[in-house]
């Protein structure tokens, strides 16, 4: 029988112990895996290339407050700056207030928003018949397919934050690489339904010609209006992004914080059941050092069964985290665009691997360095 035959049929020796254990591994597993996702997902994934090109240019005191319109042509005039275009937050209630209906509305520019956004697809008819109707929209193809809304359909949404609600039809359907759960619909028309607006934009996205020009352009345009009664404050999409995600609280602490609790509870879970198992089996250690198994195999053989049992553990509590962020994410809100990459897998598996071997060394360095006779001795 090999060393490695060994290990296997002693893992599970004791069945009921070796099965909880693996599950309390696996339960844990499935939150670092989790935790590690939004970790990637939020500070580590760059988006798409052109997203490397694009500035989002924002009221400099909060987002509340608008920017004058005539910004949009004084941007454009920046030397880089290839498109413009205006978007404004409607914020609307699509059939009721339940999160699952929540989704992002924007007015834009019809003529303007595929150029600064190249990157979402959308047939030349589709797009040229939204350009055309002022009621109508275009709305992410992911979005598309869990409300199934079709070419034509009506979206009505109360207006919130406007004191006027919208008509809409549905003219396109978009793909972009990453779900972006948004619907464009022509500014005009809540310019039209509500006369404060108009003359005024909620933020303006500017694609640059290239990545290397981006820092400059967006010091270019702050330095413009730094002396206005609308200072900007002009700023990468990512940063864009990551400034919703600061609204939440340090993010990164709490997640930094639920995986080193993780860690050690994985730990406490091993170390708890090597220990047991180690000291039941201490006139085993004895036996198997007169059949000949030297310290060191002995050490292998106690280790193994520990980083085993945590390896099963990480690869179903892993697999399991994998197939609930897919479910999720395929369903709209905070997890959209998030997957559990192979990386993510491997690195959850190696922590497993790692807590197993560290929990198990202490308790079997010990056991093989008892001696036969007390080992032979030994009552419990």
């Amino acid at each position: 029988m090999t060393l490695t035959s060994f290990v296997r049929k002693n893992a599970f020796r004791n069945k009921r112990r070796s099965i909880l254990t693996v599950l309390s591994i696996a339960f844990s597993l499935l939150l670092l895996t989790f935790m590690m996702t939004i970790w990637r997902s939020f500070y580590i994934d760059e988006g798409t290339a052109q997203s490397a090109q694009r500035l989002i240019v924002r009221n400099k005191v909060s987002l509340a407050f608008p920017l004058p319109g005539f910004y949009r042509e004084k941007i454009r005039a920046i030397p880089g700056v290839t498109h413009v275009v205006n978007q404004q937050w409607f914020g609307g209630q699509y059939k009721d207030d339940k999160p699952e209906n929540f989704f992002a509305q924007f007015g834009a520019d019809p003529k303007e928003l595929f150029d600064v956004y190249p990157e979402f697809e959308i047939a030349p008819d589709q797009l040229a018949a939204w350009q055309k109707d002022r009621a109508g929209c275009v709305v992410d193809g992911k979005l598309a397919e869990k409300f199934g809304w079709k070419i034509g359909d009506h979206l009505h949404l109360k207006g919130l934050i406007f004191p006027m609600n919208l008509e809409l039809t549905v003219r396109g359907i978009f793909h972009a690489p990453l779900p972006t759960q948004s619907i464009y619909f022509d500014k005009t028309y809540i310019e039209e339904g509500f006369k404060p607006l108009k003359g005024s934009d909620g933020f303006f996205g500017v694609l640059v010609d290239s990545p290397e020009n981006v820092t400059r352009v967006g010091q270019a345009i702050d330095e413009l209006f730094r002396n206005s009664t609308a200072p900007t404050k002009t700023e990468t999409e990512r940063a864009f992004q990551l400034g919703f995600i600061a609204m939440l609280g340090n993010v990164k602490a709490f997640i930094l914080i639920i995986s080193s609790a993780v860690v050690f509870a994985i730990l406490l879970v091993s170390a708890t059941t090597m220990a047991m198992s180690v000291r039941e089996r201490t006139r085993e250690v004895a036996v198997l050092k007169t059949l000949g198994f030297t310290r060191g195999s002995i050490l292998a053989l106690f280790v193994g069964e520990a980083v085993s049992l945590s390896l099963i553990g990480g690869l179903l509590g892993s697999s399991v985290a994998f197939l609930l962020v897919a479910g999720a994410a395929s369903q709209g809100g905070f997890l959209t665009g998030m997957k559990v990459t192979p990386p993510t897998i491997l690195l959850a598996i190696a922590v497993a691997a790692l807590v197993g071997f560290l929990s198990a060394f202490i308790p079997s360095y010990n056991a093989s360095q008892t001696n036969i006779v007390d080992g032979l001795r030994h009552i419990g």
